[in-house]
């Protein structure tokens, strides 16, 4: 009986020793991240009808793939610091028959970014209407300009392969 009562008191204290740790002021608790991570200078470099493959290579691969709509990519990012409140953010991406960037939808849209911000440039990202991609055409580089010089330097590179490494003799001697 004695040691029953014993085991019974000190289970007891252990177990309240315990609970009391959970929630014990000081102690740490991490940050949570789930999703991809967005942020606006991302959304800034997408451009109407760019291909998926442009597209994945600036955001990264979609955390939703619809197997209904596969013209839609949905990227969702969620922290939740530790013991603070829970922050979501969502981005959709949509593409038409033609695999090309039509139009965005989320919590982040176009327009000036942190850094253009900071720096005092605008922004010139536009978005065009779903049914008419915009696509300006290039201006030639001004005569006698650095960046006409560069793109001569560009177009006169010859391309060299490289060589490839003779097989290793496996045969012993």
């Amino acid at each position: 009986m004695q040691n029953t009562k014993l085991l019974l008191t000190s289970l007891t204290l252990v177990g309240l020793l315990a609970l009391a740790g959970c929630s014990f002021p000081g102690v740490y608790k991490i940050d949570i991240q789930q999703g991809n991570v967005v942020t606006q200078d991302m959304i800034d470099q997408l451009r109407p009808g760019m291909t998926r493959r442009q597209v994945r290579f600036i955001m990264g691969n979609p955390l939703l793939q619809d197997t209904f709509n596969t013209n839609r990519w949905d990227y969702l990012y969620s922290i939740q610091p530790g013991g603070g409140k829970r922050q979501q953010e969502r981005m959709s991406i949509f593409f038409n028959e033609s695999d090309q960037l039509v139009s965005l939808s989320g919590d982040f849209m176009p327009g000036v970014s942190r850094d253009q911000e900071i720096l005092g440039g605008s922004s010139t990202t536009t978005v065009s209407p779903a049914n008419q991609p915009s696509q300006q055409p290039e201006k030639p580089a001004k005569a006698g300009s650095t960046e006409e010089s560069i793109q001569r330097e560009i177009d006169t590179i010859e391309t060299t392969p490289v060589p490839t490494p003779a097989p290793l003799e496996t045969s012993p001697q």
